[in-house]
């Protein structure tokens, strides 16, 4: 995704789109809807490609039912009926392929409606460069249409893609089954089409792996492990058995991602060693996870993860998702540095930079300036080959009974742009204080 849109979603009462770069930081005060904006981009991806209605009470994100998701106005307005998203993506094919010089986003629009307790999408839209796709929920039944800019065509209730010709163009296989085109002009040319078919083909080709979504506070140590099934999970339960399954069965992947762990422990102060200790002579066997932290001169004694500071428990689930080989090319990072020094703070801004790419997003919401100000300076100094362009900085201000998204940017010598008046008032305030002034 490259950009979101919410309208009467949550506490974002008009329209807003907010751009996605490759490393985008969610900053601003509790309570102004950083959280329900990442829920928002996991739902989005549900509806588009997983093809089902959303759950928006899936860990680590409780939204609640429609009631407490739709947009109160206040007063006489009320509660919304209905609330809106969508995104914006570019296309993945090469710039040098057939087709690949056309750099036109294609655009994913969703709303949604009470159906029960729970919101619900009723109508779904793909469009790109005037040509579109477009279901909706009527009395229980599922229609639609397709037009591209000539011509438009309304399809059965109930079916699930566009029959043009001996070709079968899904639109969403989640909503629609069978096809039957209903004519309301002349049956489509050729080159419309292909229109369609480059469309619909175009974008949901585009398939990605599912974001993966971390809860603010992750797992609590443990002293000694039972191996068990590998299965992701928001608070990183399953980190340690992942990471003994590695090094039994992976010895290859497990020396490449202990170098990349080991390095980013000791970027951050936190470890410099990192190891898996079997309690037995068999994979089944329970283990134990230890680091070691040695002096100038000296190599300290192996330490339980569970007998050294709660940072690294709390930190490394997310490491090591992000080092993992398999990665999933999108992170929604709540508050990463919770109980982290400020110097393990801004070593996990570097750990961003180096990440974040073009295939990899990480959107972040972050309370820590010291993370932020890594971010920018190494972005100035080019220590990875984030450029200013690569970074978004999202801040989000409470109004009455709305927030606002502002958009801000950072330019080549790391200086934040477009910032509103808001924006750091607190610290200019205590900033003021301390000097007496």
């Amino acid at each position: 995704m490259d950009s979101v849109t919410l309208k009467n979603f949550r506490c974002f009462r008009e329209e807003q789109t907010a751009r996605l770069a490759p490393l985008t930081l969610l900053v601003g005060e509790n309570s102004t809807g950083k959280t329900s904006f990442m829920a928002m981009i996991r739902a989005l991806w549900d509806v588009a490609y997983r093809h089902r209605a959303p759950d928006f009470k899936e860990e680590p994100y409780d939204l609640g039912s429609f009631d407490e998701i739709a947009h109160h106005r206040g007063g006489r307005g009320g509660r919304t009926r209905a609330f809106e998203a969508g995104f914006e993506v570019a296309p993945t094919v090469p710039k040098d392929a057939p087709g690949g010089a056309d750099r036109r986003p294609y655009r994913f629009d969703t709303t949604f409606e009470c159906v029960g307790t729970a919101p619900h999408p009723v109508k779904l839209r793909v469009s790109r460069n005037g040509t579109s796709a477009e279901s909706w929920l009527m009395d229980d039944v599922w229609g639609g249409q397709c037009q591209t800019p000539t011509n438009q065509w309304a399809y059965v209730p109930g079916a699930s893609g566009v029959r043009v010709g001996d070709d079968v163009l899904l639109v969403s296989p989640y909503y629609l089954t069978e096809i039957n085109l209903f004519p309301r002009v002349p049956e489509p040319s050729s080159d419309e089409m292909e229109l369609i078919r480059e469309l619909l083909v175009g974008f949901y080709g585009h398939t990605i792996g599912r974001p993966y979504a971390s809860a603010p506070v992750r797992s609590r140590p443990r002293r000694t492990y039972d191996p068990a099934r590998v299965s992701r999970d928001p608070e990183g339960d399953y980190i340690p058995m992942y990471l003994a399954s590695t090094y039994f069965q992976e010895s290859q992947t497990w020396a490449g991602l202990q170098e990349a762990l080991v390095r980013f422990g000791r970027a951050a102060g936190l470890f410099d060693e990192i190891a898996i200790k079997p309690l037995g002579k068999r994979n089944t066997e329970p283990f134990q996870i230890t680091v070691r932290k040695g002096g100038n001169r000296v190599k300290g004694p192996p330490r339980n993860l569970i007998d050294v500071g709660y940072g690294v428990s709390q930190v490394l689930p997310l490491i090591t998702e992000l080092l993992r080989p398999d990665a999933p090319s999108m992170f929604l990072l709540q508050q990463p540095e919770v109980h982290l020094h400020p110097s393990a703070q801004a070593a996990l801004g570097t750990l961003f930079c180096q990440v974040a790419s073009r295939r990899r997003k990480l959107v972040v919401e972050t309370h820590s300036d010291h993370l932020l100000d890594r971010v920018r300076m190494d972005v100035r100094d080019g220590k990875t080959r984030l450029k200013p362009e690569d970074v978004s900085i999202l801040f989000f201000e409470r109004g009455d009974l709305e927030v606002n998204i502002h958009a801000l940017r950072i330019d080549q010598e790391g200086n934040i742009l477009d910032a509103p008046p808001s924006y750091r008032r607190f610290f200019m305030q205590e900033t003021r204080r301390s000097l007496g002034l």
